[in-house]
């Protein structure tokens, strides 16, 4: 491990080495207590006997169930399975680290198709809900015990095949605080989020970004939603929320000031949207994660 730049956040150094293609942890713990982390693997961790766990994936904070199944597959996105309410002291946890280029080869083939689109929706962390679990969970429990480094593969793969079919998987943290990469999307909607990202302090409206786009703004609406399962203005407030989230952790501004550079009209509106998506007010979602980022 290693302190990161901005000294609170650590930067994991794996044990995977230059010709290494994953790395298996299969343990029981009593409790939580790796601190906040990121690196450059993608990482697929499962926990199960952990209720009340609190899992925390860039600026998604939640209270885990008795099982739990999360794939990241960003090096920026920090992440940390914390103690929260969980009194278990026989924890189960499975941990796969392994290194992907999903933008090239077999993967821009039909078959592979779907594990390439899950791995590029996992850049904001996604979670699979329990019936997803169940059906993978044989392959969870024998991949750490496979000693043949190609059977040990050829499991992971089935096991991302299993998952990327999996239509109620969801994403955890915004794709603003995440840095998700959206290049592999549409050109229209692509074009249209760039801008949105890059102007989300400025008044946006449907109007002007159909308009873009070469599109009417019934259209445009209707073709947005098919693409992203979000309307415009969902995706305004979230991206907009993001930020803010970074900031609140980065940064030491008041939040009224967050609140207008973020392009809210209102702090009170800022904070009734940031209590409905995150489940605090801005300043306890500072405080709560300010004390997940100690450096031990």
């Amino acid at each position: 491990m290693k302190q990161t730049e901005e000294n609170t956040i650590l930067q994991e150094i794996t044990p995977l080495g230059e010709h290494d293609f994953m790395y298996v942890a299969d343990r029981h713990k009593t409790c939580f207590d790796f601190p906040m982390h990121k690196h450059d693997l993608f990482e697929l961790n499962f926990i199960e006997n952990a209720r009340g766990c609190r899992r925390i994936v860039g600026d998604s904070d939640e209270l885990t169930d008795d099982i739990d199944l999360v794939l990241i597959t960003s090096p920026q996105l920090e992440h940390q399975w914390a103690q929260g309410d969980c009194t278990s002291t026989d924890i189960h946890e499975i941990t796969v680290q392994f290194q992907l280029d999903y933008t090239h080869g077999i993967f821009l083939t039909n078959a592979f198709k779907s594990i390439a689109e899950m791995l590029i929706r996992a850049q904001s962390g996604l979670a699979f809900p329990k019936s997803a679990i169940m059906q993978v969970y044989p392959r969870l429990q024998r991949i750490s015990s496979i000693r043949r480094g190609f059977y040990a593969v050829d499991e992971l793969f089935n096991l991302l095949y299993e998952l990327s079919q999996c239509t109620e998987s969801r994403t955890l943290a915004s794709s603003s605080f995440a840095k998700a990469d959206t290049a592999h999307e549409s050109r229209r909607v692509n074009k249209v989020k760039k801008y949105i990202d890059e102007h989300y302090m400025d008044d946006l409206r449907l109007e002007q970004l159909s308009e873009m786009v070469a599109m009417t703004p019934a259209a445009f609406s209707r073709f947005f939603h098919q693409r992203t399962g979000k309307s415009l203005a969902e995706y305004i407030i979230d991206i907009r929320l993001g930020h803010a989230a970074r900031m609140l952790i980065d940064s030491i501004k008041p939040v009224s000031e967050i609140c207008y550079t973020c392009g809210f009209n209102t702090l009170s509106n800022f904070n009734r949207l940031f209590r409905k998506r995150k489940g605090c007010s801005p300043s306890e979602f500072r405080e709560k994660y300010v004390k997940t980022k100690v450096i031990v």
